[in-house]
């Protein structure tokens, strides 16, 4: 199964960013390496079948921006610039 190897907090980061509505796929395959079809595998394996189907209709739908070339071009950046810098998937101190 895949994510399987992961711990319960990844796990749990990773459907956060899936289902939020700005941060791409390609933030989710930048940080944890998955890419955009295991993500959804992913989902698939640990939502419940309606939160999954919900998920899927509003990814597709074109109110959600998960994907970068449907982003604006003005946003040039996977995370807000107010937000911790992150390295490694652990956040850093400053």
């Amino acid at each position: 199964m895949i994510g399987s190897d992961l711990t319960e907090r990844q796990l749990d980061r990773i459907i956060e960013m899936a289902w939020e509505d700005r941060t791409p796929f390609e933030a989710i395959e930048f940080q944890f390496g998955f890419p955009e079809k295991e993500v959804i595998k992913i989902m698939r394996g640990n939502l419940k079948e309606s939160s999954f189907k919900l998920w899927r209709k509003r990814v597709n739908s074109g109110v959600s921006k998960k994907h970068l070339k449907m982003r604006s071009s003005e946003i040039s950046r996977f995370k807000c610039s107010r937000q911790k810098a992150i390295s490694g998937n652990k956040i850093s101190k400053r």
